[in-house]
């Protein structure tokens, strides 16, 4: 996209009359030379114009006249005049004013002779400027001078001759700005101005300093003793080094200011070797140095060098430094080359002082811009690089060191700048390092190169840092290098493209190092002579296409989406023929072998492939029936209709995207959207919906585009074919689009889903944009499609619970053509607006939404004044409209109805608060307050308030809007404010009287009933004497006329703070739409809707709210609208408003400061609304502000939230508990962002130390701090696993970014530490040991930290190990979890060690079990990480296994306790398990021998039943012993000793009392069997002897724990998928028939457990397909049970997995029961199944749904048609398929009649018969009682289609009948069939439309749900009645 440049604004000339005057009377005097003369007319008549590009056309002509002046036409005073009126113009004019260069043009040509007449004359002028200037022309001059410094020569002359007064101008304008900043605290709009205006200031005087330098030097040469200049120039710099030290000014000013000083010192000293060392001594703060230079300098200097000086100043002067002295080319001397490595070492002090994030990035920037400055140095050609600058620059120096740490420790900043300049250093320093050692150009031999780059390798890819620091290898070494270091490179990056977070990253590296491979393969071939690139090819192919198609064929979808964003382009980018190589190489894979399940297959990856490569333009369009020459048509259908969403999507992709906008649309790519569209309309997936919508977009676009370009080609075309042609493809758009249009419009009926509502509205509401619905002569006129039918389904839609469907359908509506709309008719719009005004007093909530949607669609009505106006007449309203002009305009029609309708809505909200104020429990039942704000919120929300003409009416409104909600927040608050808000009103019986709310308010206490919430109370809208109560659930609702009223306490609290929340919206509303009522600085009045006074009255009222309220929907919402203030407040030009946010935060904080449990303020409920409060006064600050308020509040909040002497007791901890509750919210908020990142040490610590409290409120306050805190530190939790390495940090990183924690966290840990003791025997618990803990083991060390770094981990390590030595089993277990993180992988072998010699070699009498525990633990987990991490053994000669086996006693029975006992062998596990173990083979090989006899010593094996240990930890030891014996019998046994151990091992595992033991040993066996069945699928486990199986057998009999049995039933599964198993009970064998009754009988009793459940299932219906396939004709008894068990698996209501279970059981039965010719089941079983398979493609989730579908790639390939056999199917396709085979079916069995008796009876919805009772009774009561009862509604169902569907395919098997009939009579049994469901059918016609018709108007409306559930009902019997019809 182009984006046009900004143009200036050309103003006129403005004077005041007087000046005026007397410019064009000095220009007109009589005389003088002709040329002068021209001159002085033409200036006059540019005066007298107000035309500014007249007045510049003028400007030019004098300029060209002056040029031509010769100096005999010299005209002293005209002439004069004349340049005089140039240059005052000239000064007077704007910044940017083009005006103002075309008078620099003319005055810059003058002849040389006049020049310097010219210069004076602006010399004078600017002088006059420059002498007594007002505050308000400061910027103006400042734009001037910068004016004449920019191209301008004469203006510079200017300027050097004015050179003092400039100077001491800038410098008493930027004086001034010093002094008013100190007094604009609060007022961002004006801070912002003035801090605009200083940078302007230091940045014009640095200009000034720069351009006049030679003019200084010779002033201050030529006088030798004090001079003025000198003055100045030291002013200037005192107010650089204000701006500098003043931590008040924002980043950018400082910044300027900082190189402002160097510039000075500069052109005061020259460039000599004196100026480095002064701005040395700058840096160094030490003024030795500054001897050189002159004193008035040196005085200010030290002024600079003072102790105090904050962080920034020294960043800021490097950074001046670095811009302002000249670092090209050779250096002037010793000092600069200091000064060149004093700058890196001063940035790198700062990295730990500094907190701002957006300082951080300044660093950043400021140590990139060094290692230019540093490359430039070294680039420099006429004399060798000093040996010292070499030395320090050298890859492996000090420095190069510490750079690459400040590299490692800010890669994974949160900031992308931080980020990307760190990038840019890393490769400054490789370029260094090669411009320091040039002799070694090859990497292979540099050793430091090789180095880093095998630590990068080896870093873990979690870290973004690594990829851009791999890139700059590839940029500077090639991708030959570091493929051949590592050749898995392209396959390993490609695996993690499926992580979002590492996708960009990713891909970049991997496009860097295609391309440069691709150059590199290139370039060797061309220098090896070979001309073809055949070979050469091939090879990168193989390299980067090949992993690419494996990962696409058999990732999972969701793991290769941003493969098809980030990385395939890119690829076809770089070598558009690799096309050809990915679709030969995916064909030649059998099309229809998909992958893994869950994988988009060889089909889906050729999409993606395809998709890509016409996305780029790669690929031709589609002609003659193939894509571009390369795939079938029918394969593009078949991936249309794809079971996967993403290949579904790729294929759409591929149809619709391509690369020229215009490209015309062919017949068959209509044709396949045909194809595509109406199975798709239906998708769950809201990504998929999006995918679609955006697609179509684009295929839409593309079809205007190409129309306008058909259109245009048949008026200038001459050929008459092609014309033809051309008006051919416009007929095949116009019909598409009817089609579209038609098809989208039809689904819109009552019942239809959500999500296809939702597409439909969205795809349709697109046509409208790109199209519009005319009926006039239009190409396409899609308007004629629109019915009038269609027209009000959609108006319809407007009624639907969701949201987006209703906004959605409101949006279309405005789009179709009125006419079919009908709103114009009277009577309709009536009857609209009585809905609408109905719906606004509802009880639901929702029913307001659509109230509203249907005010605004009828606001663009003419007539509804008049509709109103008899609304009001029937309500006996007083109500008069305003009326409107004839022929009004469409905005002032707008306007008035507006005004109509929200004074309609005001007058009954007054009426209804006025009923409210006398009795709220009938308010909450009959006309809650809130729909009538909603709705006039809703209707302002679409008003233009910027230019409304009834303005006097509209205030009006406002007071009385303001005042109504005022009324409204008083009704309701009590119950709101109340401290326990849910449960206000008791509602149980013994309450009898309901004398209004003062009584309810008095009785409040709740009682302790259940009842309290569900039972109704009654009340009498008549208010009586003596009004009684009526506990009777089930009396007549309001519906009937009579007068009692039923509430709830759920209604009345609904009804509260509901009408909490509108006020909080409508007020907000007025605040931010109206406009402001205000006096700006000036005194000028800006009339407005408004006042000043109003919007502080609400600020006070949300105030209120937020510090009183106890409910949280009510204080939440207020926030909303509170947020809507503050936001106005800060933007708002009124003085008064601007500084309220800064008075309100300091009442607030003094108000918590004050506060006590007598406060008003909520110290329950997480502090309830303060925090909000507080929230919405910070987030209103600018962020580029200085944050004043945020600082100043975050210093307050921090010193009341730490712990202090004097405040341990319940009252004096009150205000501490609010600030460490306000600053969880302040730290959880994103839109402060990495504003609030300087305080998060401070917060830490608080909450750290609040743990110590007494004070229970602290301690759980700080914990809630403490858990946000890691959040904000470590990001959101990106996984299951909470320790996993996404959410950590490197121990640098961590203690950089927040120094403060460092030594807080050390000597928190040494007091901890200090108390974990536990030889006393006693426990002491310290109170904030497990936070350091679980904050500790989050950091890790990186392999890129120096031993030496000062915030190194090591310290901490002795006190973590100390903590091992604690009671506390949790406390050692957390000590070992954060040791982990502090040893370095290479570290671990010696740490390890080292532990293991602490423990005791043999038994003794001191023993302390606790510390032996925590050190095995300790040692557990090191092994762990390092077998995770290093992927290599331990090294040679580590003395781990020996150590080990000098302690192997504490394994045995010597050591009593079980506890140490199983921490041992899970030592032993981690080292023997494993195949490849971390020791060598001969030490392993000892240890697994050791470990051994240990095992067949124990317990497990030796007594016949291992004692029922009851000792704590028992249980623990024999599951450690039990993994031991695991990898001994069944994981590795060929490694422990052979397969005997199998036999001895496993069925004693098995035989264990203790079931965790017989879990773990299945689970075991699971896994083995699993991987076993993936890599072999034939032969059967060798390892699993006969004896094996049959324990499995007896324990599937036996077992009495579920989740054992769900594992060995699911074991056995396996086992018998391969071959058949033999069943044994002990001795005897069981028959089939046997084990088959046996386990129908455990699955249809383990209902209780869905494992159990599902396991038991699959392995019957495994067992059940056995038989049937054996023995297809003989039927055993026992099948239809298990037939009946599948069906009630599939019901709605069970569990996911169970449907899930149940599908693939019906997948699985496919070929041999379901299809089978020889029904083994029996036609009732059979169909009963398949009914079961229908219900299960209709379930509410995908999943189920997606692995039903499997099904038709299971059906024999006869049965099916070609196109869709084998093809994996989309769960719509599938259903239609289904239903369509099963038709077959019934020919093929012979059934035809049974059949369409039975599908007629699914048509007509027979198992719903018996819901109907109930849901006629269900209805029948109060729906007002169920305010939020949403009943088990699936969403995605449409039984309507569902009807339609089965009635078409009943059509098709008529004829078949027919032709049976024809054969042989019907049975007596059919006929008597068919009447039955004839009569039923008739009946429920019947009552369906009697029903439909005592329904109220517009029953869409009122009772959505009820008339949509009549409608369904009346068309299911009006179908089934035609099938019966016909089959008479």
């Amino acid at each position: 996209m182009v984006v046009k440049k900004k143009t200036a604004k050309v103003e006129a000339v403005v004077f005041d009359e007087e000046e005026l005057q007397k410019l064009i009377g000095s220009l007109s005097v009589d005389g003088g030379e002709d040329g002068v003369k021209q001159i002085a007319q033409t200036l006059q008549s540019c005066l007298q114009l107000t035309e500014p590009v007249q007045q510049i056309q003028l400007v030019k002509k004098a300029g060209s006249q002056l040029e031509a002046l010769s100096e005999e036409q010299l005209d002293g005073a005209l002439l004069e005049a004349c340049l005089h009126t140039l240059s005052l113009v000239y000064t007077s004019l704007q910044a940017k004013n083009p005006l103002r260069r075309a008078i620099a043009s003319a005055l810059g040509s003058v002849p040389a002779w006049l020049q310097e007449r010219t210069v004076n004359s602006l010399s004078a002028c600017l002088s006059d400027c420059l002498s007594n200037p007002t505050s308000d022309q400061c910027p103006h001059i400042v734009d001037t001078i910068t004016a004449c410094l920019d191209g301008f020569t004469l203006g510079e002359r200017c300027i050097n001759k004015l050179l003092p007064e400039v100077l001491q101008f800038l410098h008493k304008g930027l004086n001034e700005y010093l002094h008013q900043n100190s007094g604009l605290a609060g007022r961002h709009i004006a801070q912002a101005q003035l801090m605009h205006s200083c940078l302007a200031a230091v940045k014009t005087s640095m200009l000034v300093i720069q351009r006049s330098q030679e003019t200084i030097t010779a002033a201050l040469q030529a006088e030798q003793n004090h001079c003025k200049l000198e003055d100045t120039l030291s002013s200037l710099l005192g107010c650089y080094t204000h701006i500098l030290t003043d931590e008040e000014f924002i980043q950018s000013v400082q910044s300027t200011a900082g190189m402002a000083v160097v510039l000075l010192i500069r052109s005061v000293m020259g460039c000599g070797d004196e100026v480095a060392s002064v701005v040395c001594s700058l840096l160094c703060r030490s003024v030795q140095c500054l001897d050189s230079a002159p004193d008035w300098l040196k005085q200010r200097c030290e002024g600079l060098c003072a102790s105090g000086r904050p962080p920034g100043v020294s960043l800021y002067l490097c950074h001046g430094a670095l811009a302002m002295l000249s670092w090209k080319g050779a250096l002037p001397g010793p000092q600069w080359e200091q000064l060149l490595l004093l700058v890196p070492n001063t940035l790198l002090d700062l990295d730990v002082s500094i907190k701002e994030s957006s300082t951080a990035m300044v660093v950043a920037r400021v140590l990139t811009l060094w290692s230019s400055a540093a490359l430039d140095c070294l680039q420099a050609e006429r004399q060798p690089c000093p040996p010292r600058l070499q030395q320090s620059l050298r890859g492996g120096s000090e420095l190069q060191r510490h750079l690459l740490e400040h590299i490692y420790s800010h890669w994974e900043h949160p900031l992308d700048g931080v980020r990307h300049q760190t990038r840019s250093l890393f490769h400054n320093l490789l370029l260094l390092h090669q411009h320091t050692n040039p002799s070694t150009s090859d990497p292979t031999r540099d050793s430091y190169v090789t180095e880093l780059t095998q630590s990068l390798l080896g870093l873990e890819w979690h870290m973004r840092g690594k990829y851009g620091s791999l890139g700059c290898l590839v940029e500077l070494y090639g991708a030959g290098y570091l493929l051949a270091i590592q050749p898995q490179l392209p396959s390993c990056l490609l695996g993690l493209m499926g992580d979002q977070t590492l996708a960009p990253y990713a891909s970049d590296l991997l496009e860097r190092l295609f391309v440069s491979h691709k150059a590199q393969l290139a370039s060797q071939a061309a220098a090896a002579n070979k001309t073809a690139t055949e070979d050469w090819m091939e090879h990168w192919h193989q390299t980067w296409v090949t992993p690419l198609l494996q990962v696409l064929c058999r990732a999972r979808l969701d793991q290769t989406t941003y493969i098809l964003d980030y990385f395939l382009p890119k690829l076809l980018r770089c070598s558009p023929s690799s096309l050809a190589h990915m679709v030969k190489a995916l064909q030649d894979t059998p099309p229809c072998s998909t992958g893994p399940s869950g994988s988009r297959g060889a089909l889906g990856a050729l999409m993606t492939c395809l998709r890509a490569a016409r996305a780029q333009g790669v690929v031709p369009s589609s002609e003659g029936g193939l894509w571009g020459g390369l795939v079938p048509l029918t394969l593009l259908q078949q991936a249309l209709l794809h079971k996967h969403d993403q290949v579904r999507m790729d294929a759409l992709g591929l149809v619709c995207e391509s690369h020229r906008s215009t490209e015309v649309l062919t017949s068959q790519e209509m044709d396949l959207i045909r194809h595509f569209l109406p199975p798709n309309l239906n998708s769950q997936s809201p990504g998929v919906r999006q995918q679609t919508v955006s697609l179509l977009k684009k295929l839409l676009c593309r079809m205007k585009d190409s129309t306008l370009l058909l259109q245009k080609r048949l008026i200038q075309e001459r050929d008459q074919e092609q014309r033809d042609r051309d008006q051919q493809t416009l007929h095949l758009y116009k019909e598409f689009l009817r089609w579209l249009c038609e098809r989208l419009l039809e689904v819109l009926l009552p019942g239809a889903s959500f999500s296809k509502c939702l597409m439909s509205l969205h795809l349709l509401c697109l046509l409208g944009q790109l199209f519009s619905f005319s009926t006039g002569p239009d190409v396409f006129a899609l308007g004629e499609a629109v019915t009038s039918a269609h027209a009000q389904n959609v108006l319809h839609c407007v009624a639907s619970n969701f949201l987006e469907v209703k906004q959605l359908a409101s949006a279309l509506l405005r789009q179709l053509p009125p006419s079919a709309v009908g709103l114009q008719v009277p009577e309709r719009m009536r009857c609209v607006l009585q809905a609408a005004l109905d719906l606004s007093t509802s009880t639901k909530p929702f029913d307001s939404v659509t109230a509203a949607h249907l005010l605004n669609l009828l606001l663009h009505q003419p007539d509804l004044s008049q509709a109103l106006l008899h609304c009001a007449q029937e309500q006996g309203l007083d109500f008069q409209p305003p009326s409107p002009p004839s022929h009004a305009s469409e905005t002032a029609m707008l306007e008035l109805n507006t005004l109509a309708v929200v004074q309609f809505l005001l007058g009954c909200l007054q009426l209804e608060v006025s009923r409210a104020e006398s009795s709220l429990l009938q308010a909450a039942a009959s006309h809650p307050l809130y729909g009538r704000a909603h709705c006039i919120t809703a209707v302002l929300q679409h008003l233009n308030t910027e230019s409304l003409s009834q303005t006097e009416q509209w205030r009006c409104l406002v007071s009385e809007l303001i005042a109504v909600c005022y009324r409204m927040s008083d009704v309701v608050s009590p119950v709101v404010q109340s401290s326990s808000p849910e449960g206000l009103i008791p509602m149980d019986t013994d309450s009898d009287t309901s004398a209004g709310l003062q009584k309810i308010l008095q009785e409040i206490q709740p009682r302790d009933t259940n009842d309290f919430f569900t039972s109704a109370r009654e009340l009498d809208t008549h208010q009586g004497g003596d009004d009684t109560q009526t506990p009777n659930a089930h009396t007549q609702s309001l519906n009937t006329g009579g007068e009692g009223y039923r509430v709830t306490a759920q209604m009345v609290l609904v009804c509260c703070w509901r009408s909490m929340k509108e006020v909080a919206m409508l007020l907000g509303q007025l605040c931010q739409s109206l406009p402001l009522h205000c006096t700006d600085d000036n005194s000028h009045t800006h009339p407005g809707l408004i006042t000043e006074e109003q919007v502080e009255g609400v600020g006070l009222y949300f105030r209120q709210q937020l510090l009183q309220s106890r409910h949280r929907g009510a204080f939440e919402l207020a926030y909303v609208g509170f947020v809507r203030l503050t936001d106005m407040l800060c933007r708002s030009g009124s003085l008064a408003l601007q500084q309220l946010p800064a008075r309100w935060l300091s009442e607030v904080l003094e108000e918590v400061k004050s506060s006590d449990p007598s406060s008003k303020l909520c110290a329950t409920r997480r502090s309830a609304g303060i925090p909000f409060y507080i929230q919405a006064l910070l987030s209103s600050e600018p962020k580029s502000s200085s944050c004043s308020l945020l600082k100043m509040t975050m210093r307050e909040l921090i010193a009341l939230a730490m712990p202090a002497a004097d405040r341990n007791t319940d009252s004096s901890t009150v205000p501490q508990v609010h600030a460490l509750n306000i600053l969880r919210a302040l730290y959880r908020d994103t839109r402060l962002g990495e504003n609030i990142i300087p305080f998060v040490s401070d917060g830490m610590q608080a909450a750290v130390l609040g743990f110590t409290s007494p004070v229970w409120a602290v301690r759980n306050s700080s914990t809630l701090l403490f858990s946000t805190l890691i959040t904000r530190i470590f990001g959101v939790k990106k996984g299951k696993d909470e320790h996993s390495k996404k959410n950590r940090m490197t121990g640098r990183e961590f203690f950089t970014r927040f120094p403060a924690l460092y030594p807080f966290l050390l000597n928190q840990l040494e007091e901890a530490a200090a108390t974990v003791e536990s030889d006393s025997g006693q426990v002491k618990l310290h109170p904030s040991l497990f936070l350091l803990l679980l904050v500790l083991s989050r950091l890790y060390p990186s392999p890129m930290d120096g031993s030496s770094s000062p915030l190194g981990l090591a310290p901490f390590m002795p006190f973590i190990i100390r903590c091992g030595r604690s009671a506390v089993y949790r406390t050692r277990e957390m000590a070992a979890r954060a040791l982990v993180p502090f040893v370095l992988v290479t570290q671990v072998p010696s740490t390890v060690h080292t532990l293991l010699q602490e423990l005791p070699p043999e038994p003794g009498p001191n023993i302390q079990h606790n510390h032996i525990h925590g050190t095995l633990l300790q040692v557990l987990f090191l092994l762990r990480s390092y077998q995770t991490d290093s992927h290599r053994p331990l090294p040679a000669g580590n003395g781990i296994s020996g150590a080990l086996r000098q302690r192997m006693w504490l394994a045995t029975g010597v050591n009593r306790c079980v506890v140490t006992r199983g921490a041992f062998l899970d030592v032993l596990v981690c080292l023997c398990r494993p195949k490849i173990s971390l020791l060598d083979d001969s030490e392993v090989s000892d240890l697994r021998r050791e470990a051994l006899s240990v095992l067949m010593a124990s317990d497990l094996v030796t007594s016949d039943t291992p004692p029922r240990m009851l000792a704590p930890g028992g249980t623990q030891y024999l599951l450690s012993l039990a993994r031991l014996a695991l990898s001994a019998s069944v994981e590795i046994p060929e490694l422990w000793g052979g397969l005997q151990l199998t036999g001895q091992l496993l069925p004693r595992l098995l035989r264990c009392p203790q079931y965790e033991v017989r879990e773990v040993a299945l689970e075991g066996v699971l896994g083995r069997l699993q991987e076993e069945e993936e890599e072999e699928k034939k032969s059967g486990p060798r390892w699993l002897d006969g004896t094996t199986v049959s324990n499995l057998t007896s324990l599937a009999l036996h077992e009495t724990h579920p989740q054992c049995l769900a594992k060995v039933l699911t074991a056995l599964c396996v086992l018998s998928s391969g071959s058949e198993l033999q069943w044994r009970d002990g001795v005897k064998i069981l028959s089939e028939e046997e084990v088959l009754l046996h386990l129908l009988a455990l699955a249809q009793n383990s209902a209780h457990s869905v494992e159990l459940h599902c396991a038991a299932m699959s392995l019957v219906s495994q067992l059940v397909v056995q038989l049937v396939n054996s023995n297809p004709q003989g039927a055993s008894a026992c099948l239809a049970q298990w037939g009946a068990l599948v069906c009630s698996c599939c019901s709605e209501e069970q569990p996911a997995e169970v449907k899930l279970m149940a599908a693939k059981v019906l997948v699985n039965c496919t070929a041999g029961v379901l299809t089978s010719p020889h029904l083994p089941l029996g036609l009732s079983t059979t169909v009963s199944l398949w009914r079961s398979v229908f219900t299960l493609l209709q379930d509410e989730d995908p999943e189920v749904r997606d692995s039903a579908s499997d099904l038709i790639s299971n059906v024999p390939a006869p049965l099916l048609s070609a196109d869709v056999a084998g093809a994996s199917a989309c769960p719509p396709v599938a259903l239609d398929c289904g239903v369509g085979l099963l038709c077959r079916l019934f020919e093929l069995w012979g059934q035809v009649p049974a059949g369409v008796l039975a599908l007629t009876g699914w048509l007509l919805g027979e198992e719903e018969g018996r819901d109907e009772a109930d849901a006629d009774e269900a209805s029948s009561l109060d729906e007002e009682d169920f305010l939020f009862e949403k009943g088990d509604l699936n969403l995605w169902a449409e039984p309507l289609q569902w009807a339609k569907l089965l009635h078409r395919h009943l059509g098709s098997l008529l004829p078949a009948l027919e032709r049976t009939q024809a054969a042989g009579a019907a049975g007596p049994d059919q006929v008597h069939q068919t009447h039955t469901l004839s009569t039923q059918a008739q009946a429920k016609a019947l009552s369906s439309q009697q029903a439909l018709d005592s329904l109220p108007a517009l029953p869409q409306y009122s009772c959505t749900m009820e008339h949509a559930r009549l409608v369904l009902r009346q068309q299911r019997a009006t179908l089934a009645l035609d099938v019966l019809e016909r089959l008479r």
